[in-house]
């Protein structure tokens, strides 16, 4: 279903609640958009190049971490729920259900690029940084294998787990379960990390369930620290602490090469080719999605989204890519922008 077939029924539902409260009606002089904080600064980005081209009110961008903004942006339809929301991974089937069930039925979908999930220390760190995916499940689950039995995880020190690894303490700092890059961290490194090991592999098969919270479950007893939905807390630890690690996206490395650098993965550094190529192991999508109800009820809306999508923003030479977005082809670029113009709803995800 387009966007246009309810546009005018939800105009008028929300014009009807903006009357209702005055106050919510001088909010919503401002588009509202929630989510990922790694999507954030691309779409605080396109907020700033809004207001300068149009004179109107910069959108209210709020960095609420991908989960809590599906739940937001599900909560209904109307001006006291948000427009858009940002992404570090897919919309689950779950939050899909949520949106249904609270009538937000006519959604698109939008990619906007790739990113790579940094792994990162201080510039200043004294020590040659490379991990494996099998160091970082190793560190940083709560339980491991250990002689072929699973355990409370017992390592305490990198060089625990490698003894080619420093012998400093193991401190990662990270995202909250809220986060989508917690999401892909998990999908990504720790659970192929977890089938390096051959008793975990063949677990998956046996006892998927048990596999599951094994292979995705973080420690809580100290070495992985949740530092909050904001990725520049991270990048201010590192700063203060040359011996952490510090997970967050690839655009927050590269706006802050000054003071930090990549830890190899697999024996690949982060780079715009290697995430693009699909080198770099610990890479995902970037979304963001728009209920379309909201289209021709909120001002400045579409023309909001014309700016995200159009090249000056996502092509291979535009300012996204220069805040650290890895651009797509121009092939998954062109789909991108039809799909986001024309307002294509999405199916339920798999």
């Amino acid at each position: 279903m387009k966007f246009n077939t309810i546009a005018s029924v939800a105009a008028l539902a929300a014009a009807g609640a903006l009357v209702a409260n005055g106050a919510v009606a001088q909010s919503r002089d401002q588009i509202r958009i929630v989510g990922s904080s790694t999507v954030f600064p691309y779409t605080q980005a396109v907020s700033e190049e809004y207001a300068n081209a149009t004179g109107n009110a910069a959108p209210v961008v709020e960095s609420t971490g991908t989960g809590g903004g599906m739940q937001i942006f599900c909560e209904g339809v109307g001006p006291n729920t948000p427009d858009i929301t940002g992404a570090s991974r897919e919309m689950k089937a779950s939050e899909y259900e949520l949106c249904q069930e609270n009538g937000v039925t006519d959604v698109t979908e939008v990619l906007i690029g790739y990113d790579g999930l940094s792994i990162a220390v201080a510039q200043d760190s004294q020590y040659d940084w490379q991990l494996t995916e099998q160091d970082l499940y190793t560190a940083l689950a709560a339980e491991v294998p250990v002689d072929g039995e699973i355990v409370a995880n017992p390592h305490t020190v990198w060089s625990d787990i490698r003894s080619e690894l420093p012998e400093v303490e193991i401190t990662v700092f990270g995202p909250p379960p809220t986060s989508g890059t917690r999401d892909a961290f998990v999908e990504l490194a720790m659970q192929d990390g977890c089938n390096e090991y051959d008793v975990l592999a063949e677990m998956q098969e046996a006892d998927e369930e048990r596999w599951e919270v094994i292979c995705s479950t973080m420690r809580t007893d100290g070495p992985f620290i949740e530092a909050g939905e904001n990725d520049n807390l991270i990048v201010q630890r590192l700063q203060s602490d040359t011996d952490a690690l510090g997970i967050f996206g690839y655009s927050f490395l590269y706006e802050n090469q000054d003071t930090l650098k990549a830890v190899e993965v697999n024996g690949v550094e982060p780079t715009f080719e290697t995430i693009a190529a699909g080198d770099y192991d610990i890479a995902r999508p970037l979304y963001f999605y728009i209920k379309n109800a909201h289209r021709d009820a909120i001002p400045g809306l579409t023309e909001f989204i014309e700016m995200y999508v159009a090249e000056e923003a996502l092509g291979p030479d535009g300012y996204l890519k220069d805040r650290g977005l890895t651009t797509l082809s121009d092939e998954r670029r062109q789909q991108t922008q039809q799909n986001a113009l024309e307002g294509e709803s999405m199916g339920a995800p798999s």
